[in-house]
């Protein structure tokens, strides 16, 4: 029964998520000797064909879709009777002249129209060969980017940071044992271990200290912070080359979804016609720059 219901809620997600995210292979497929897409159901002389159930099988979760096809197609099909079954009332019931649900349908045949055309515009931005020359362009030759591997020791005050950095400079001195007792921060625990970091992760005080300094080094002066005042210590530098395409993959697929909706976007509301009134139904003043901008791109479905 649960499995029964995992799939009935799969089954009816937007239509425009999976316009999104693309098609996967099917995981079921018509014996050899059948016809090449047979009728394997009727509901009220509405035909069910092989290909319908293979359509709703390819917006299942993956997990779904990786069941043996003697096990999925039975339930799938049960749904898809269900569904159907429900359909045909609702239509016989006269449901669709209601206003309220008129008005649904229409949002969503024009949310699954919208969704259709960004997809097939920004589709060929998307292909191996695009998103590879997006990385030539855009990571392939950028030089490496020197990285710092830090501890430090947050205090309130600048007497308290002194007394630490003091402390951590004696010689024999152990910093992280230091970091353990008399700092504030959240990786205390650890010694006050901050790992390997790019110097735009740091907020730019404590960026400009750790990056000016070598390994082994400890500062000579507690830097302040809106977090208050840090003693740091650099333990290693390296250079990092850029990423292989494979890790940089999803990251240009994420910007060139985003760049294309909002291109996509712009040309669309450019061509169009727009008049715009006001509340009281009257011609409403030019919009703003704000106005005029176009919409954030949505988050790229995960495929």
């Amino acid at each position: 029964m649960r499995r029964t219901a995992l799939l009935f809620a799969a089954l009816i997600l937007p239509a425009g998520m999976a316009l999104a995210q693309g098609s996967p292979a099917a995981p079921l497929a018509a014996p050899s000797a059948a016809p090449a897409n047979p009728v394997v159901a009727r509901v009220d002389g509405q035909d069910i064909r092989l290909d319908d159930v293979q359509d709703e099988a390819r917006r299942l979760p993956e997990e779904l879709r990786n069941m043996p096809p003697q096990m999925l197609f039975p339930l799938l099909l049960d749904q898809m009777i269900t569904q159907k079954a429900i359909t045909q009332a609702a239509r016989a019931a006269n449901l669709a002249q209601d206003p309220e649900v008129a008005a649904r349908l229409r949002r969503v045949e024009e949310e699954t129209l919208q969704q259709a055309l960004i997809t097939r515009a920004v589709a060929p931005l998307l292909t191996e060969e695009a998103l590879r020359a997006r990385y030539q362009r855009d990571i392939a030759n950028r030089p490496a980017e020197e990285e710092v591997r830090a501890r430090h020791i947050l205090t309130p005050t600048e007497a308290e940071a002194r007394t630490a950095m003091a402390e951590a400079r004696r010689a024999g001195a152990d910093f992280a044992e230091v970091a353990r007792r008399r700092s504030t921060g959240p990786g205390s625990r650890e010694g006050g271990d901050l790992g390997f970091f790019k110097r735009g992760d740091m907020i730019p005080e404590f960026a400009e200290a750790a990056f000016a300094m070598q390994p082994g080094q400890i500062s000579t002066a507690p830097v302040r912070t809106q977090f208050g005042w840090h003693v740091i210590k650099v333990e290693e530098r390296r250079a990092v080359p850029p990423p292989p395409f494979e890790e940089a993959r999803e990251g240009l697929r994420q910007t060139a979804f985003e760049e294309g909706v909002n291109a996509e976007v712009e040309r669309i509301r450019a061509a169009a016609r727009i008049e715009r009134f006001g509340m009281d139904g009257n011609p409403a003043p030019a919009p703003s720059l704000l106005d005029r901008a176009a919409p954030p791109a949505p988050a790229q479905p995960r495929r």
